[in-house]
């Protein structure tokens, strides 16, 4: 799978990322379908078949439940050279989610990542918006704590899950990384990714495949169709896909590779 430069970060990712919301988490999502969360032999093994069709960037947070958990013990099995994103701000705990974006919350948060993850270094941390893109990135401690972890060398790129047009292109300014919800559906986004582009910095996308509501019927392909939407913007770094089924990373890849 073609690998692209995430901004000027200098992280090299895969067309496609897998998401892992869905190792820790079945509770307060919005799937088309419930599911059980996976056994950990059945992780690994979508984490193998990931690697094997070309995928490198693994996508995760707090808010995923056990997922930084998981991954920590499943990747000590699974040891390959991962680009791995996580999150800062929101928690997930008795089936409520909880935001925090002070200074203590977000260094306890990138603390308690990088030992659950058994790295030294975070690849890239985002900020998980609560949709108040603007008031957490100007008025919180959050951005500049994160620059400061940066700086420590304990982050390697820093940026925002956005939830507004507003808030994206304030991240593209103050930020390296922008993750930004864009599909055929929801195009709203598409001024960040060009500013992001235009300005050299990363792009990730969210809910590219609508988060499994595809419509079956309306391409002969929907991931193609889908995706080909996506990668006509050059930004685009990744775009995070989360799924528990072999056949459907498979089919998933593949439509990227036909692109």
């Amino acid at each position: 799978m073609e690998l692209r430069p995430l901004g000027s970060t200098g992280l090299q990712v895969s067309a496609l990322g897998l998401g892992t919301v869905k190792f820790g988490r079945n509770q307060g999502v919005k799937y088309p379908r419930p599911f059980t969360l996976p056994s950990d032999q059945e992780a690994l093994g979508l984490l193998e078949l990931a690697w094997d069709l070309g995928i490198n960037l693994l996508d995760t947070a707090p808010a995923y439940g056990e997922s930084e958990e998981r991954l920590g013990r499943l990747l000590r099995q699974c040891r390959r050279d991962w680009v791995i994103v996580t999150k800062v701000g929101e928690e997930f705990h008795a089936g409520v989610s909880r935001f925090d974006f002070s200074a203590a919350a977000t260094r306890a948060s990138v603390e308690r990542s990088l030992r659950l993850l058994g790295i030294e270094t975070l690849d890239a941390v985002l900020i998980h918006s609560s949709g108040d893109d603007m008031a957490i990135l100007e008025r919180e401690d959050v951005l500049p704590t994160l620059r400061d972890l940066q700086q420590a060398g304990l982050i390697r790129a820093v940026g925002m899950s956005s939830k507004t047009v507003a808030g994206g292109l304030r991240a593209v300014a103050c930020c390296d990384v922008a993750m930004v919800t864009y599909n055929r559906a929801q195009r709203e986004e598409l001024p960040v990714i060009r500013a992001a582009h235009a300005a050299g910095k990363g792009i990730l996308i969210k809910k590219g495949l609508l988060s499994g509501h595809l419509d079956l019927q309306a391409q002969a392909d929907p991931a193609q169709a889908a995706l080909r939407l996506l990668f006509a913007e050059p930004g685009v770094g990744s775009v995070v896909v989360g799924t528990l089924n072999p056949a459907h990373l498979r089919a998933n890849a593949a439509a990227a590779q036909r692109l």
